[in-house]
């Protein structure tokens, strides 16, 4: 009796959604039945009148190898001795309506041709890299990341640096490794985000239309290739998110949309199976086989390279029925409302499977409404997401910070006004690719005024992001402050790191996250009322704000103080809570940082002086465009 690759159970699970694992069955795998080997094949086509294998090694010829469906279960399979790794292959569909007939690639492949080629490869991904990082992985099951530093540097690999004397090509994973590694490192990053890295055919999607889920793109190397760049980020002490994209995919012809003739993946009805804005297709959440695709190809990306979290795109697009649809244009569900119940449903599945098989891994949602509880667990009616994007703090920060000092004065809302929401839900304060693109300009070109106001503002600003509670995301350029818009098909313009102002603002990004991940009262509290205290929000007409950051321990602070305008303010009085002398740890003026060098010649004692309603208070010296942070009990 010959052994079976999918056996009856495989087919169970398959069929109710729940083989978290599909992808050690499905696609392609180098195998022995019998005592032969060979590659079986399987796919999931269950509206096919006929699938063929085809490849390299039939001639593309749909004739050749025809493959046999199992029962009622959908699933096609053939097994062809003899074959092994490297092969290329497609599945020819033959749909049981209207004579479709298309070459399609492997949902499950594992590794594809170089673009525009679209073939899948035979590859197995496994015993191809020695992992050496199971201290991380031990310490990142332990590690509670609500209460840890959390500041992410945002990469686009294929743009981050090229090699322009090789007809500007870009880095390889290995490559990569040798230099974003230790770059990342030096600026004291915990976590590297990588846009999507899964198999895509265009270059200026960014990685946000797969064709691949299951494959990290050959246009940087192989899977192993990848896996040793996240093998040595972890051996040096740094985190890998990688962006997920489950909310929507393209419309190419080798790709998962009308996939056996069908609507298979995506809803059949356009009011819910397209997003027209984008181009793409909506997968049909509410399907078993579809729901599970996705949440396995999560896991696999967990499992197999180690991934320490997901940053799910565009889930309120997901979410809601009329996302960017006019009247008439959606569908209501079963109760007349725009929520996407199977899509909520899904998420919330994929959320608590996560963390059930790989504690310690964050899911990040990419939300930009008010949907209440999206990083709560769903055992209190949350969607269960480890953390979200503050986009509303984004926009307001960007907003006030763009505008000309001289205007600032009313619009201080647009700085306290996140204080009335921040701690209701595990807020990351993202500063992202989409800030600074397609007109948006560059974090540096958004600051008002002439050279030094602009590199003040922006030292400021993320000072102000550091001091905010949430965990932190910088986009690649930012930290040394880039002139220009990011073009994602060229390299960032590394040679403004010859020039000090630059060079100055890159160690100001340094010092802010080694101050960051020194202080406890920066990162241990960022998810609860008590770790943020108020001083002054008030003082509109000088543009200074002040506030406190606190530890879990209540007696561990940090006083941090905002000049918003080009005008120094002298002898300035800031209540405290205490008595003693405060030391200013950091003073974005210093001329370490290409600024004017003002401040308070290391710290201050705190008077009796009675101040914002508190017994103590300090008198300083508040620089032009600046932020002071002071830590008491020196």
């Amino acid at each position: 009796m010959k052994k079976r690759v999918l056996t009856d159970f495989d087919l169970h699970l398959i069929g109710e959604g729940t083989h978290y694992k599909n992808y050690e069955k499905l696609g392609a795998h180098v195998v022995e039945i019998d005592g032969v080997k060979g590659v079986h094949f399987s796919v999931w086509a269950p509206n096919a009148k006929r699938v063929s294998l085809i490849g390299n090694f039939n001639h593309w010829d749909g004739k050749k190898h025809p493959m046999k469906l199992l029962g009622d279960s959908g699933i096609w399979e053939t097994f062809i001795p003899g074959l092994g790794e490297g092969e290329l292959y497609k599945f020819e569909i033959k749909s049981k309506y209207g004579g479709y007939k298309e070459q399609k690639a492997d949902p499950f492949a594992f590794y594809f041709e170089v673009r525009p080629k679209s073939a899948a490869i035979v590859y197995s991904i496994e015993d191809k890299h020695k992992w050496q990082d199971s201290e991380w992985m031990e310490t990142r099951r332990k590690t509670n990341r609500l209460e840890s530093p959390v500041s992410i540097y945002e990469v686009h690999p294929g743009s981050w640096m090229r090699v322009p004397e090789e007809n500007n090509r870009f880095l390889t994973y290995r490559e990569l490794a040798d230099k974003l590694i230790p770059y990342v490192k030096e600026l004291g990053y915990t976590h590297i985000e990588l846009l999507p890295l899964m198999e895509h055919p265009l270059d200026v999607s960014w990685g946000y239309q797969v064709i691949g889920y299951f494959a990290p793109t050959s246009r940087f190397g192989r899977p192993e290739d990848f896996m040793y760049f996240i093998d040595e980020c972890h051996q040096n002490g740094i985190g890998v998110i990688m962006d997920w994209v489950p909310a929507h995919f393209p419309k190419d012809a080798h790709g998962l949309g009308f996939f056996d003739g069908t609507c298979l993946y995506e809803h059949e009805d356009p009011k819910k199976g397209e997003h027209k804005e984008w181009g793409t297709l909506v997968f049909n959440y509410g399907r078993r086989e579809v729901a599970n695709y996705l949440i396995s190809n999560a896991l696999f990306w967990l499992d197999k390279y180690h991934i320490d979290g997901l940053r799910v795109d565009a889930v309120a697009s997901m979410l809601y029925l009329d996302y960017s649809r006019e009247p008439g244009e959606w569908i209501p569900n079963i109760y007349g409302g725009n929520e996407n119940l199977e899509a909520v449903a899904f998420v919330k599945r994929f959320n608590e499977v996560v963390h059930q098989y790989h504690p310690g891994v964050l899911t990040i949602a990419e939300e930009s409404t008010s949907w209440p509880a999206v990083s709560r667990p769903t055992y209190v009616g949350g969607l269960g997401f480890s953390m979200k994007w503050n986009m509303g703090w984004m926009h307001d920060t960007i907003e006030y910070f763009s505008k000309d000092p001289v205007y600032r004065k009313f619009h201080t809302n647009s700085l306290t006004f996140s204080m009335l929401y921040a701690f209701t839900e595990n807020f990351i304060l993202p500063f992202s690719h989409d800030e600074v693109v397609h007109g948006k300009r560059s974090m540096f070109d958004k600051m008002p005024g002439d050279m030094w106001q602009k590199f003040a503002g922006l030292r400021t600003l993320y000072g102000y992001m550091y001091g905010h509670p949430g965990k932190k995301l910088l986009f690649m350029g930012s930290e040394f402050g880039q002139w220009s818009e990011w073009n994602s098909e060229e390299s960032l313009d590394w040679h403004l790191l010859e020039y000090e102002p630059h060079q100055r603002l890159h160690r100001f990004v340094r010092d802010l996250n080694e101050l960051y991940k020194s202080e406890p009262a920066m990162h241990e509290v960022d998810s609860e009322w008590y770790g943020f205290e108020w001083i002054d929000f008030n003082d509109s007409e000088s543009s200074v704000i002040s506030f406190i950051r606190r530890a879990k321990n209540p007696d561990d602070f940090l006083v941090f103080v905002f000049n918003l305008t080009p005008v120094p303010r002298f002898g300035y009085r800031l209540g405290v809570p205490n008595s003693g002398f405060y030391k200013e740890v950091l003073n974005s003026d210093s001329e370490i940082y290409w600024g004017g060098n003002l401040g308070n010649a290391g710290g201050v004692h705190a008077g009796n002086v009675p101040c914002h309603k508190r017994q103590f208070s300090l008198d300083i010296t508040l620089p032009s465009m600046s932020v002071l942070i002071f830590k008491p009990g020196y």
